[in-house]
């Protein structure tokens, strides 16, 4: 199969150049996970859909278009190998995005990535959020805050709410059971974090590998200076 996936209908327009870079960060991708454990997939296509086509699923999102439309600026919470922060920014060039990991490593590969694909307008940032949520740097400096990392909702929240300006929203990457088994935890942490949930979306996957939720949130006004909780707390005892 080629690298221009002509059987794969993305979520939002791309040209040549773009389908380009996604094609050399899917090379960058494989060949650096052969030393450093960056992800478990490393098929051509259930990269190309499990983690590029589903980074760029907020496309569907009006919060997301709108913060697009004004070039808006975004952090990846946790961003590991890059997702959803490096196929966004590839397919919105004219938005800024902050990528955070507290793993050096991988902030060392998003860092050849973006060098490697031009991609200025990215800042990679070695650090955890419980942190960065709490200096004035970063705190309620962003129009949008994502995440896809394996966490709950609830937890996920506290996390990025913090650094979300009022009226910027937040987008958490969930399965399909989160309508189900982590709604409620999200709605209960909502009221703490000055936040209004929005309606989730729940979307197919291509070539049926599965289904997603779109968690979203608006911030209503900045968060109480008692959060983020210092590192390890949200997790161990989720609000």
């Amino acid at each position: 199969m080629g690298n221009d996936m002509e059987w794969l209908a993305w979520p939002v327009a791309l040209t040549e150049f773009q389908l380009r870079q996604f094609a050399r960060y899917y090379e960058m991708l494989v060949d650096w996970n052969e030393r450093t454990n960056l992800t478990g997939i490393v098929d051509e296509d259930e990269v190309y859909i499990k983690h590029f086509y589903d980074s760029l699923a907020v496309a569907k999102l009006p919060v997301w278009q709108e913060a697009a439309r004004q070039g808006g600026r975004a952090i990846d919470i946790g961003s590991g190998a890059g997702f959803p922060g490096i196929p966004l920014a590839i397919a919105y060039p004219n938005m800024s995005f902050v990528l955070c990991d507290a793993l050096h490593k991988r902030i060392h590969f998003l860092q050849e990535v973006c060098a490697d694909l031009g991609l200025k307008h990215v800042e990679c940032v070695h650090g955890r959020s419980e942190d960065m949520g709490r200096n004035a740097a970063w705190r309620g400096t962003f129009d949008m805050a994502l995440a896809r990392a394996v966490a709950r909702a609830n937890v996920l929240m506290e996390y990025m709410a913090p650094f979300l300006k009022p009226g910027g929203a937040g987008i958490c990457y969930k399965g399909p059971s989160f309508v189900h088994e982590e709604f409620d935890d999200a709605k209960r942490a909502a009221t703490k974090l000055h936040c209004r949930l929005l309606e989730p979306l729940t979307y197919d996957l291509p070539r049926g590998l599965g289904n997603r939720t779109l968690a979203s949130f608006i911030q209503l006004q900045l968060v109480s200076k008692s959060y983020p909780r210092r590192a390890g707390v949200p997790s161990k005892q989720p609000l």
